[in-house]
C-alpha cells in the first residue's frame, strides 16, 4: 500500500483499514485507542487534514506527518448544471493528477461517481476516459475522498456510491476491494452495501472472484453490443473475454451472490440501436435476472458518434419489455456540462 507518488514512500494513512492503523499506532508507540480516534476523524468527521484533528496530541500529529501521506484532494474545478444541480468535480492528486467526480441529487438521496483510475486502459469506443490511457491505479483512500471531498464541499450527506467514473474497477482489484471494506466499515462511513454499485466493461476472472467474495454490492456490466461482433466494434475487451464467457460469468455472480445483475447499454444511433440489436440483446439475457439501463451515448468531440432521438430510445426499451426484459433509460445528468466521463479531465489537460 505504497503511495504512487514519485516524489514520496510514504504509506497513505487513509487507505488503512481499522485493525492495520490500530498496528501502525502501536509501532509508534502510542496509546492503541488513538487508532480509533484518527479513524474516526477520518472516516466519520471526514477532516482534510492532521491539524482537524483537536483530540490528537501535537507530538503525535508531527509524527503521522512525517511518516504517512495524508489523501486530501484539491478541488482544481467544478461545473455545475443549470437543469437538473449536477456537479462535475476535477480533483488534484498529490503527484499532479487529476480525476473527475460527480454529485448527483435524485429523489432517493444524494449519489456520487467516483473514478478508479487515473484515465483508463481499456480501449472502449465512446469512452473520453480511455484516450490517453491510463496514468495509475487510485489508492482505497484516494477513491474514497472523492466522497468525502464532495461531502465536505456541497455540505451533503451522501446515501448512494457508483464506480462508473475514469477508469476500469477491476482493473484495481485489490484497492477496490479495500475501498468497498472501508466505505462500507460500521467504525466509518458505514454505507449499506446495497447503496453501492460497482461498473465493469466484464473482467472475467475478476468477476468471479469478487463473486466469491459474497458481498451485498451492486454489479453493473457495461455490455453496449447485443453481439460478439457489435461488442468488439465497440470494446477492445471483448476480444479478450469473448461476450459468451461474459455471459457465463454474469450467471456464476448471480447464483454466487442471488444480486439481479444490471447491464448498461450505450445507445449509439445507427450503430447498436436497431430492431435487430434490440431482438438479439433480448436473446442474449433471456432467463438472467437483470435489468438494462438504456443510456443515449454522450457525444464526444473525439468520436463521431450521435445519441439516438427520445422516441427511438424509447422504441428500443419497448421492444425489451416485450421480450420481458426489464429495461429504464437512464435520467440524463449533467448533459450541459461535459457529461461524458473523462470530458472535464481531458480539457483541462488540452488547456494545460
Amino acid at each position: 500500500m505504497i503511495n504512487e507518488d514519485t516524489n514520496t514512500l510514504k504509506k497513505d494513512i487513509k487507505s488503512f483499514d481499522l485493525d492495520e492503523l490500530t498496528d501502525e499506532i502501536i509501532s509508534l508507540s502510542f496509546p492503541k485507542f488513538r487508532a480509533k480516534q484518527l479513524y474516526e476523524w477520518m472516516h466519520k468527521k471526514m477532516v482534510r487534514s492532521y491539524d482537524d484533528m483537536t483530540n490528537i496530541p501535537k507530538n503525535m500529529k508531527e509524527v503521522l506527518e512525517e511518516k504517512y501521506s495524508f489523501t486530501s484532494l484539491k478541488q482544481v474545478a467544478v461545473q455545475k448544471s443549470k437543469f437538473d444541480g449536477t456537479q462535475k468535480f476535477l480533483f488534484g492528486l498529490s503527484d499532479g493528477n487529476v480525476i473527475e467526480s460527480v454529485f448527483m441529487k435524485y429523489k432517493f438521496g444524494n449519489s456520487v461517481c467516483v473514478s478508479s483510475q487515473v484515465g483508463c486502459r481499456m480501449g472502449c469506443k465512446f469512452c473520453a476516459s480511455t484516450i490517453d490511457g491510463v496514468e495509475r491505479s487510485l489508492l482505497p483512500g484516494e477513491i474514497l475522498d472523492q466522497i468525502y471531498a464532495i461531502s465536505s464541499i456541497t455540505g451533503e450527506k451522501i446515501s448512494h456510491v457508483v464506480v462508473m467514473g475514469s477508469g476500469e474497477p477491476l482493473d484495481n482489484f485489490d484497492n477496490i476491494v479495500k475501498f468497498i471494506r472501508l466505505l462500507t466499515d460500521e467504525n466509518g462511513m458505514n454505507l449499506g452495501q446495497r447503496n453501492l454499485t460497482i461498473s465493469t466493461c466484464g473482467i472475467v476472472p475478476k468477476m468471479k472472484e469478487l463473486a466469491d467474495m459474497h458481498l451485498q454490492i451492486n454489479l453493473a456490466i457495461s455490455l453496449h453490443g447485443s453481439t460478439q461482433e457489435k461488442r468488439l466494434s465497440l470494446m477492445p475487451i471483448a476480444a479478450k473475454y469473448d461476450i459468451d464467457e461474459l455471459i457465463s460469468a454474469c450467471k456464476y455472480y448471480f447464483d454466487t451472490t442471488k444480486r439481479q445483475l444490471t447491464f448498461e447499454y450505450s445507445l449509439v444511433s445507427g450503430v447498436n440501436d436497431t430492431d435487430e440489436d434490440a431482438a438479439e440483446l433480448a436473446k442474449l439475457l433471456k432467463g438472467l435476472n437483470c435489468i438494462v439501463n438504456l443510456i443515449p451515448v454522450n457525444p464526444i468531440k473525439e468520436r463521431n458518434f450521435k445519441s439516438p432521438s427520445r422516441q427511438s430510445a424509447i422504441a428500443f426499451k419497448n421492444k425489451l419489455e416485450k421480450s420481458q426484459i426489464n429495461v429504464t433509460i437512464r435520467r440524463e445528468m449533467g448533459r450541459d456540462i461535459d457529461g461524458a466521463c473523462g470530458q472535464l479531465r481531458r480539457r483541462h489537460i488540452e488547456e494545460k
